[in-house]
């Protein structure tokens, strides 16, 4: 390191780190989400049953001209690098924050900025489930840079003494995209308020500047309410539900916090753990604000944990504590605590690469796991185009599977033909394709990852369904998964199959 400065570091192990999601998303097909989310791209609407429609807008450019999963996947790569590059930038500031109120203290004692910047960028790199959102784009992925910059608005309003009407239009413009990219951008606002509350001495409800962008923001997410409201708010029900999870348990509360720390890695804690320690003295108000970034949206998802809650819906969080734990490793690397730092963060990466192994060679088959997520990412393509095929020579209605996260796959890639999802739970599929229509002929796909039985039987579903043919994914000679194609004959039932 000291034959480049630590800004070339930063920006080397970005570019690295951006090759090495290139080569991957060039690599393996759409996982559920993507599929789901690309999907949208290929049905604009003005919302969509589960979340905003952002992740879907900005990824129809490129899914109108190819339905290449390299090329798609150049938006979360471009992404989670504005991400990291934001990451810096907000590091650099709290620096200037902390240094500029109490320099007596601070000159001696705060390394360079240029060195937080680059231990925040590494404890990004290093962490392994950033780079799942970097491959594949998911909401979470969009929101990572809008919290950032509106984090970075944030830190321009604690440093300028008149916040112009241009800063409080792009301050609109980032609220108005984060509420189209995930309704739990709420949270991004909150922390916003409390900067803005942090600073009593500076007005900011009465200025016009506030309202405009207000006016925005709101304008932009008007898409959103509209549709909800024609959809008797279909979507924020869901969200509701969703949120709240089943049975509220302590031990999953407990499960939650160790995969957090095992997904975003412990680098990022010893320097959020060593930033309060020594570099916490001054502006605590402020800071503590700032840090509500990351305190507001991950004490709500811990809560809601006990309930059942997915590890990556914090990513952004943990973007927005970067920066700390940045400026905090940077200070342990100057007190001589470096061989931690060097132990955790080589460790940190090989587990990154262990995952990157993993996903190019198609997971580990074992009879001690249930099962093989990876063998999900492979496969998909091939049974979609026999898929087609079988279709085509029924002359069926369709295609239908009996779970939505195999509707996603099934409809991408089967475009021509609609596809049907038999099951008891509401979902963007009813919106697209509507309901199975009753005496229809279909084309069942069934997976080996998620098995279900034939949906034939006395109460309802199909008279009969008869198999026709199978399908074998292979990958380095090893049997991954199994595809089953079924011809289901005469739908009797306007409900649904259990």
């Amino acid at each position: 390191m000291r034959h480049q400065s630590p800004s070339s570091w930063a920006f080397i192990s970005i570019c690295i780190a951006a090759l090495v999601h290139f080569a991957l998303g060039f690599s393996i097909e759409f996982s559920v989400d993507e599929a789901h989310y690309a999907l949208y791209a290929k049905h604009l609407a003005w919302s969509y049953f589960d979340h905003p429609p952002l992740v879907g807008w900005i990824q129809w450019p490129l899914v109108s001209l190819t339905s290449s999963e390299g090329i798609i996947r150049l938006i979360p790569e471009l992404l989670w690098v504005l991400s990291t590059f934001l990451v810096y930038r907000v590091t650099i500031e709290i620096h200037r924050l902390i240094q500029r109120r109490h320099t007596d203290y601070l000159t001696t004692t705060l390394p360079s900025p240029n060195l937080c910047g680059l231990m925040a960028v590494l404890a990004i790199i290093a962490a392994p489930l950033p780079h799942v959102l970097a491959i594949g784009l998911l909401p979470d992925t969009l929101l990572a840079p809008l919290s950032l910059g509106l984090m970075l608005m944030a830190l321009r309003w604690t440093r300028k003494e008149n916040f112009s009407v241009a800063d409080w239009i792009i301050t609109g413009l980032l609220l108005g995209l984060a509420g189209l990219s995930k309704y739990t951008a709420a949270f991004t606002a909150f922390a916003l308020l409390f900067v803005f509350l942090a600073s009593p001495t500076k007005a900011w409800i009465t200025k016009a500047g506030f309202w405009i962008a207000g006016a925005i923001a709101l304008t932009l997410i008007s898409p959103v309410l509209y549709w909800n409201w024609m959809h008797d708010w279909i979507s924020f029900k869901y969200q509701i539900a969703h949120g709240s999870g089943g049975t509220w348990e302590w031990h999953r509360v407990a499960a939650f916090i160790g995969i957090q720390i095992a997904c975003f890695g412990p680098l990022l804690l010893l320097g959020i753990y060593t930033f309060l320690q020594h570099c916490f003295h001054t502006q605590k108000l402020v800071l503590l604000a700032l840090v509500s970034f990351f305190a507001i949206p991950f004490a709500i998802f811990t809560a809601l944990s006990g309930g059942g809650s997915l590890p990556h819906w914090t990513t952004p969080a943990w973007f927005c504590l970067a920066p700390f734990a940045g400026i905090g490793l940077a200070k342990a690397w100057v007190m001589q605590h470096r061989v931690a730092i060097r132990i955790l963060l080589i460790g940190q990466l090989f587990i990154c690469l262990i995952g990157f192994g993993l996903v190019l060679a198609g997971g580990i088959s074992s009879s001690a796991l249930k099962s093989n997520p990876i063998a999900d990412l492979y496969g998909w393509k091939l049974a979609g185009q026999k898929a087609v095929q079988l279709a085509q020579a029924k002359k069926v209605n369709g295609i239908a599977v009996q779970n939505w996260t195999l509707g996603s796959r099934a409809a991408w890639y089967t475009q021509a033909l609609p596809v049907f999802v038999i099951d008891q739970r509401q979902d963007q599929f009813d919106l697209w394709f509507g309901q199975l229509p009753v005496g229809a002929n279909i084309l069942l796909i069934n997976w080996s990852g998620m098995p279900f039985r034939p949906p034939v039987g006395r109460s309802q579903a199909f008279e009969q369904c008869v198999p026709l043919d199978s399908l074998e994914i292979i990958r380095f000679g090893r049997v991954l998964s199994k595809f089953d194609f079924s011809l289901c004959n005469h739908w009797r039932d306007t409900g649904t199959a259990p």
